[in-house]
């Protein structure tokens, strides 16, 4: 599959409206032959220059590209239309444009080292070590300018709680802060039916409205930092430096309450969780390497452990799951990618390699491309590099795919 780069100009307004990660433009139809130009990044060739590791002996994926600009470690990235956001340590945020990845824009330089972004319609949540989410807004006159609107707490919710006493929480000794304040860095964001949730540092999960970023709720999650947020059916997990992951739910107007635990290993961080779409099966990363599954219910009011497998040397600081094929980016700066089995059980298909350093964050693209997918990596070298992952070993029901055949005979390894 080659890809280049080609010299095109905007065509599609940046953060449409209608969705918040719709799908990518397909490289492998639109792609030329001409070399690429763009200083920005540098395109791979897929032959010589990275190592394809596989288990069955089949390739499961290609690089496609190097995206450098960050001034610090990639933090955190994000999907929208044809864009891709990656956001640093360094303060700056920085928009992709697809097809040829050029950098279109960046923003939010002295605003506070970045720890996570998401997309909601045509507006951008950034959540920042300083305890502050910050909502960015394209600007009517510039597509490629983005205008900060507002700051989480809003200083209407400040001015309708600040004068009653009630409304403090005790932080820490002799220090209280309103309870729609963070009190620690924000370390993961996620959003859900016309929702914000934000995960922090100071054990907290908060919800906020979208409608008018009102802060509704501030939940006691858990016993330690919490590390990865993710939604999905209604349900909301939360991964935490305690080893467990809590499953929330909001059942009509009422304030949403604990519907589960999933126990990880004992003193074991748990650094990512990932669900898939049809909400059954819940996958967490811990610091000790391994990668560990569990099965909910037909109603999610109980979970089982179904997978428990050493993925890695060193922690799993990230995960993306994507259909069948589950990617899981380590401290040992490489990514694995592995196949979800009957059971909720893994088969490792892949080992990526190619980052300078740990790796902090995983993104998959929700299109199809050339017959898989286009994975995203982040990592502490500063760099987002691009590669595309097979679905072919996925496909169960391409009897004559030679990739289908090498996989049903790889070994299940939890």
């Amino acid at each position: 599959m080659d890809v280049a780069a080609a010299e095109t100009k905007p065509s599609t307004p940046l953060l449409s409206a209608a969705t918040s990660t719709s799908s990518l433009s397909n490289t492998s139809s639109d792609a030329d032959d001409s070399p690429a130009t763009s200083h920005r990044f540098e395109l791979l060739d897929v032959k010589y220059q990275l190592s394809c590791v596989t288990v069955s002996g089949s390739p499961s994926y290609r690089p496609l590209a190097v995206l450098s600009g960050h001034i610090g470690s990639v933090s955190c990235l994000a999907l929208c239309g044809e864009f891709i956001l990656s956001a640093s340590q360094g303060k700056d945020i920085i928009v992709w444009q697809q097809p040829d990845l050029r950098l279109f824009t960046k923003f939010g330089q002295g605003d506070g080292s970045v720890k996570a972004l998401v997309t909601v319609g045509n507006k951008v949540f950034t959540a920042h070590q300083d305890s502050r989410i910050r909502v960015w807004k394209v600007s009517r006159s510039s597509e490629n300018v983005f205008k900060l609107v507002d700051t989480l707490p809003t200083t209407k919710d400040y001015l309708g709680k600040f004068m009653k006493q009630s409304n403090y929480v005790q932080t820490r000794r002799h220090h209280k802060k309103l309870w729609i304040e963070h009190a620690d860095s924000i370390s993961c964001l996620a959003a859900e039916k016309g929702l914000i949730y934000s995960g922090s540092w100071d054990k907290t999960l908060k919800v906020w409205r979208l409608s008018d970023l009102k802060c509704l709720e501030s939940i006691k999650a858990h016993d330690d930092a919490i590390n990865g947020l993710v939604a999905s059916k209604g349900i909301v997990y939360s991964a935490s430096a305690d080893g467990k992951i809590k499953a929330w739910e909001k059942e009509g107007k009422s304030s949403h309450s604990l519907k589960g635990i999933l126990e990880g290993h004992k003193d074991v961080s748990l650094n990512s969780v990932v669900v898939s779409e049809d909400g059954k099966w819940v996958y967490g990363g811990g610091s000790d390497g391994f990668v560990m599954g569990w099965e909910g219910s037909m109603n999610f009011v109980s979970w089982k452990v179904v997978c428990e497998i050493k993925a890695h040397q060193m922690a799993v600081l990230c995960m993306s799951l994507k259909g069948e094929i589950l990617c899981s980016g380590s401290a040992d700066k490489s990514i694995s990618i592995w196949k979800r089995e009957a059971y909720g059980k893994l088969s490792k298909v892949g080992v990526i390699n190619g980052h300078e350093g740990p790796v902090k964050c995983l993104q998959a693209s929700p299109s199809n491309v050339g017959g898989g997918f286009l994975l995203y990596s982040g990592s502490l070298d500063k760099s987002i590099r691009v590669w595309w992952v097979s679905k072919h070993s996925v496909n169960r029901d391409d009897d004559t795919s030679p990739r289908e055949n090498t996989v049903k005979n790889s070994v299940v390894l939890c």
